[in-house]
């Protein structure tokens, strides 16, 4: 029994009128009955009954046709799998991440996903919230990982993995680790380090303002090492997400008073096909036990 056998057996079945057939299926007339009754041959009973130029099923091709239909729709399935696999190391998932967002929990999704699916590429780019919207909305990656700050509305598509505290950071023997939490209040007139990419720093320098809380920049920078390093230096606290602090050394306490916090979401553009490799990831994603 092959394939070609099943599907013009089938297209038969639907045209009963072997020419029909034959051209549906894009073979000559002769070739297509030459199968049907390789077929029959194979099955032991007619599958139709020719009275001249009229076709009609036998009521053994009756019997016969949902399973072979389930046939060909299965070997269908597979080939469709086959050639998904296939991709999969062909083309590579593009992902966007927000360039604050802390590398440790996004490892850990990453070598449980490549232990997944071994062998697909993963092309990772940092930036910030607009850029990332940006470079979604022109194709240039798949899908990010970000902060979304506002509604986005229909324009993307959001699905929230795990939310995060705002934390102080400070080094061994500084005054502040008596504290069990930390108040804004309790850090006016502090030396501190500025992490300007954040993007949620307007918002609390906005806070602070309101709170007539004075805080002194001592170093500012755009890159977390850095500003980590600077804080480990005795130059000054920052405010950071508890999961983007990789210095095991510093020293780390709840901000409260207002409490600050974030939510980490994957993003993307709704209606837009995935690649097999970018669906993998998304499933991944979506199913992954992000802690907290």
């Amino acid at each position: 029994m092959e394939m070609a056998q099943i599907r013009y057996a089938l297209a038969a079945a639907r045209a009963l009128n072997f020419t029909k057939a034959a051209a549906e299926c894009n073979v000559s007339q002769p070739a297509l009955t030459k199968a049907i009754k390789t077929l029959e041959a194979d099955l032991g009973a007619p599958l139709f009954y020719r009275e001249g130029k009229r076709v009609l099923l036998s009521e053994f091709g009756q019997s016969m046709l949902p399973h072979l239909q389930h046939i060909l729709d299965e070997t269908q399935v597979a080939r469709t799998l086959a050639d998904n696999f296939r991709l999969l190391n062909q083309v590579p998932a593009r992902v966007g991440i927000m360039s604050t967002v802390g590398h440790v929990r996004l490892s850990r999704f990453l070598a449980n996903f490549h232990q997944e699916y071994e062998g697909v590429e993963v092309a990772v780019t940092e930036s910030d919230v607009a850029d990332l919207k940006m470079s979604l909305e022109e194709g240039k990656i798949d899908i990010a990982v970000m902060n979304v700050l506002d509604d986005l509305g229909d324009a993307f598509h959001v699905h929230d993995l795990y939310e995060e505290r705002y934390v102080v950071i400070f080094p061994p023997e500084h005054r502040l680790g008596s504290m069990n939490t930390i108040k804004l209040s309790d850090l006016s007139g502090e030396p501190y380090v500025d992490r300007l990419a954040c993007e949620m720093r307007e918002t609390v320098v906005n806070v602070c303002k309101d709170m007539k809380v004075e805080l002194y920049a001592r170093f500012r920078s755009e890159r977390e090492d850095w500003v980590q390093a600077m804080v480990l230096a005795r130059i000054g606290f920052a405010f950071m997400p508890e999961y983007s602090v990789t210095y095991p050394e510093l020293l780390q306490r709840p901000l409260v008073e207002p409490s600050v916090s974030r939510t980490i979401s994957l993003v993307s553009v709704p209606g837009r096909p995935f690649s097999p490799a970018v669906s993998a990831m998304v499933r991944s994603v979506q199913s992954f036990s992000w802690p907290g």
